[in-house]
């Protein structure tokens, strides 16, 4: 693991990553089909869930990694909701403006967020959610509420599996990502995208297409309203999403569960 992790810091991590993101836009037949089962094969994805169920039904093998889900394959519960599929690396309360990444690994919210932490967030709470290479990887809002800004911050492009986690120091806050507030009667939280490395993108829930890789980018969404599951944005391929939240819920998951979107995280007020 050691080696892995002193490979990444060595590897241009950014142009591989949108090398393999040019293949994955391929539209040839015989390529993107063949990449698609490999990949489902290999990592032995659930189809079951999925819309379409066959690697002729999509365009690219980007269309088949963001695929959709039948309605109601994720039901909604609970005041605050995963925002993902996937595995909770980590969560706890926020201590002197530091969240925990991996064992004794801390790293600051501030530089996370790219602004500093309002101050009604000193008590408040954390959750982070490791989307593996077999998961739905869109990524929705896990309560109601007003976007009030759009952050997009440049950065390296790491893995974020946990080897990596463990091995490479603010991993969270060095990655590039996409930060969005999102403020609410009950509790503001922030929700933060993490790219990673092979991931040929992020795509926020009111683009086309990916963010332009390197570009810092801010937008004031002016209050534009979300409801609880609504769509926030998408993985060109894994990489992990963080709840920071004002509120100081008590979580009703733990590091290491395994949940599905729209799960309740924590427990009723």
């Amino acid at each position: 693991m050691k080696f892995f992790i002193a490979l990444q810091y060595l590897l241009p991590k950014h142009w591989l990553s949108r090398w393999v993101g040019f293949i994955a836009e391929s539209q040839v037949p015989w390529l993107k089909n063949l990449l698609i089962k490999t990949f489902a094969n290999f990592y032995k994805v659930d189809w079951t869930d999925a819309v379409r169920q066959s690697p002729e039904s999509f365009q690219t093998f980007n269309d088949f990694f963001t695929r959709e889900l039948k309605d109601g394959a994720r039901p909604l519960s609970g005041p605050l909701c995963a925002p993902a599929d996937g595995r909770v690396s980590a969560l706890g309360a926020i201590k002197d403006k530091q969240l925990l990444q991996a064992k004794d690994q801390y790293y600051s919210v501030d530089r996370l967020l790219g602004e500093s932490l309002p101050s009604h967030y000193r008590d408040g709470v954390y959750a982070t959610i490791y989307l593996a290479p077999r998961d739905y990887h869109r990524v929705h809002f896990p309560s109601a509420g007003q976007v009030s800004t759009a952050r997009y911050i440049p950065g390296d492009l790491f893995s974020v599996n946990q080897a990596t986690a463990e091995g490479v120091p603010n991993l969270f806050a060095r990655n590039e990502r996409l930060v969005l507030h999102v403020k609410s009667a009950t509790s503001d939280y922030y929700l933060v995208l993490i790219g990673a490395m092979i991931v040929a993108g992020i795509q926020p829930f009111w683009m086309d297409a990916p963010l332009a890789p390197k570009i810092w980018y801010e937008t004031d969404l002016n209050g534009l309203e979300v409801a609880q599951g609504d769509e926030a944005g998408r993985f060109r391929l894994g990489s992990t999403a963080i709840i920071v939240a004002a509120q100081p819920f008590k979580w009703q998951v733990k590091s290491g569960d395994t949940v599905r979107m729209g799960q309740s995280l924590i427990s009723e007020r």
